[in-house]
């Protein structure tokens, strides 16, 4: 009797050490890899889900990657180096759609334009672009399909009106390009194209104030990564969310400014001011990819590419995960 005694309280003990101690499968991490081709505002989202752990919080290891353009990113997703996408509707997508990727936009944060279309002082009207040359990041990348847009609603033709592009990189580059004249313009996030007007350049235009359909920055991935791991997906936009509802909190500007500012590089944290004030108001409240933004690039692009113009808008959304979250967060738009 003795003896069984012993053993219960032996047994007793061991269990309750086990249920104390944090199971492996309950703390590990699911390692997921999301690229950029921008540093700007439009990209503070994740810098502040990734510096508050709100992708931790949601089970997830997530390395934010910018990479050099918009055909790198597409070519790591296609093969299954990473996993998710941030960005824009861009040719680099597209094309990559268009030659087979099977790709898909998930959600849109940001479903227009945004950004500033700054030029030096001389240059005082749209068709006074003409002949003048740009600075994008890439020749097929979200930048350079900004610029293209915004020469589209302005009636200009880079070819017919001699307007030259040139590939500068990250956004502090083509600023940098502008302010030293080594183009004449360039489309800018807030943050540096505040910095370029505070020092005499001129704003041509604000994308905003514009009615340009367009899916900006929000999450690509392959069609069998959504079908297959729908739960990681969702956990990438509950983190995204929780980070959209923190930065718009005024009791979290000094976090939200300093992960900006660490992410762009600035020397001093105050220089991220003018992003922020962007940022607040920058991300959908409905966050369902924009099929009229990805129909309007289709048709800029396809006029010069075939395979791009047989692609069909509402083919390259796969927005399961949203509508997943209806119910708790939003109200699906009714067109």
């Amino acid at each position: 009797m003795k003896i069984r005694w012993t053993h219960w309280l032996v047994l007793l003990f061991f269990f309750l050490t086990i249920s104390n101690q944090p199971s492996e499968a309950a703390t590990s991490l699911t390692k997921v890899i999301m690229t950029s081709g921008s540093a700007s505002e439009r990209d503070g989202v994740v810098y502040v889900a990734q510096d508050q752990g709100f992708f931790k919080k949601y089970g997830l290891d997530l390395s934010f990657v910018q990479v050099r353009n918009g055909p790198v990113a597409m070519s790591a997703l296609s093969s299954g180096e990473t996993q998710f996408h941030w960005g824009s509707v861009s040719g680099a997508n597209l094309g990559a759609i268009a030659e087979g990727a099977d790709l898909v936009f998930v959600a849109g944060f940001i479903n227009r334009l945004s950004g500033m279309f700054v030029t030096n002082a001389k240059i005082k009207t749209p068709m006074e672009l003409k002949g003048k040359s740009l600075g994008v990041n890439s020749l097929s990348g979200g930048g350079w399909i900004f610029s293209m847009l915004m020469l589209d609603y302005w009636g200009l033709v880079p070819e017919r009106d001699k307007i030259q592009f040139r590939t500068l990189g990250e956004q502090a580059v083509m600023a940098q390009g502008v302010l030293n004249g080594t183009v004449d313009a360039a489309f800018l996030g807030y943050t540096f194209g505040k910095m370029l007007e505070s020092k005499g350049f001129r704003v041509l235009a604000d994308s905003e104030k514009l009615s340009i359909p367009y899916q900006g920055s929000g999450i690509i991935s392959r069609r069998g990564f959504v079908t297959s791991s729908p739960a990681t997906v969702e956990n990438v936009l509950r983190g995204l969310l929780d980070s959209v509802a923190f930065l718009r909190n005024p009791e979290n500007k000094d976090r939200v400014i300093k992960s900006l500012a660490k992410a762009l590089r600035f020397r001093r944290i105050e220089d991220a001011e003018e992003g922020y004030q962007s940022m607040v108001n920058l991300y959908e409240k409905r966050i369902y990819p924009s099929v009229d933004g990805i129909r309007n690039v289709i048709r800029l692009l396809g006029a010069n590419n075939e395979k791009i113009h047989r692609l069909k808008a509402e083919d390259l959304v796969d927005d399961s995960a949203v509508r997943k979250m209806t119910g708790m967060v939003f109200v699906r738009p009714c067109c």
